[in-house]
């Protein structure tokens, strides 16, 4: 009992730890990052500026308000997102993008520096306090108009050139089905998916067939119990065995058919023990009779 106690605890305080884990601020991760904006994305004012994107790599909503961006490693506490805003909690598994233009004035997605293209750019992301670094990352001089440099998976991997630029969506889009590519190469002719459908379908009819069975066995098992009790009897009293059927050999069978024959017709004595059976005789073949022939005359 303790050691089930301690292991049900131990769990419970596993599964918290994550959960607060997979909250924190700490599963933000800076995802991709456009240095020169000449004919991409706009902000919500028309105007194209560079942009920095950051990404929730967790299963749960992360609130990003109070934490900070900045271009300057000596002054982490640069830009501080603003509290109070509800588009600030963040979903799992998606992004928000926040645009560097210097215009912090225009809202909270709006940064209070720029990107330089003449020079490295430096971004790094700091939790709440405004000391611990959650992630960080050095964009290399030189970068192409309206090409961006990020992560080759949301959230992980490494940092590269994207020409695919993809602000506030995923860095890698699947436009493939791996299954059925394997489907394709391993079974072209479709004959193992033919034996899988086929098994699946005949173990289903087994399935149903056995639980058939067992239900149709129950049900008989408890009409017999219904019945001897409202006999006031029970199988064990009459020596019956409910869960077996009994065999019964064709010449009783037929004894008893016969038995029954004869009291429905009261063609029997009265002594006991004995079967008397009456030939009824006729003086004439029903099959030839006239009353059952079709000539009659109609009748007025």
């Amino acid at each position: 009992m303790k050691r089930t106690a301690i292991f049900v605890t131990f769990f419970l305080l596993a599964t918290c730890s994550y959960l607060a884990e997979a909250q924190s601020t700490t599963a933000m991760k800076l995802n991709e990052i456009l240095v020169v904006n000449e004919d991409n994305f706009v902000d919500d004012y028309g105007q194209r500026n560079g942009w920095v994107e950051l990404f929730n790599n967790s299963p749960a909503t992360v609130n990003i308000a109070g934490c900070y961006l900045t271009d300057d490693k000596n002054n982490p506490k640069k830009y501080m997102i603003p509290k109070g805003d509800m588009k600030t909690q963040i979903k799992p598994r998606q992004h928000v993008l926040f645009w560097a233009d210097d215009k912090a004035s225009r809202g909270t997605f709006h940064l209070n520096f720029e990107l330089d293209k003449e020079k490295e750019n430096y971004i790094g992301f700091y939790n709440t306090d405004g000391l611990t670094l959650i992630d960080e990352v050095v964009v290399p001089v030189g970068q192409k108009a309206d090409v961006s440099y990020g992560l080759d998976l949301d959230g992980t991997g490494k940092w590269l050139t994207l020409t695919k630029v993809t602000p506030d969506t995923n860095n890698k889009t699947l436009d493939t089905n791996d299954k059925i590519e394997n489907f394709q190469h391993n079974d072209s002719r479709g004959f193992g998916m033919t034996i899988a459908a086929m098994f699946v379908v005949f173990a289903g009819l087994m399935l149903l067939f056995l639980m058939f069975k067992l239900v149709g066995k129950i049900a008989t098992n408890m009409s017999k119990r219904r019945a001897l009790q409202a006999k006031g009897m029970t199988a064990a009293a009459t020596g019956e065995n409910l869960g077996e059927e009994e065999d019964v050999s064709g010449e009783v069978i037929a004894a008893i058919s016969a038995a029954l024959y004869q009291i429905e017709n009261d063609a029997h004595d009265w002594e006991n023990t004995i079967l008397t059976i009456r030939n009824i005789t006729r003086n004439y073949s029903p099959w030839s009779s006239k009353i059952h022939i079709l000539r009659h005359l109609p009748r007025k």
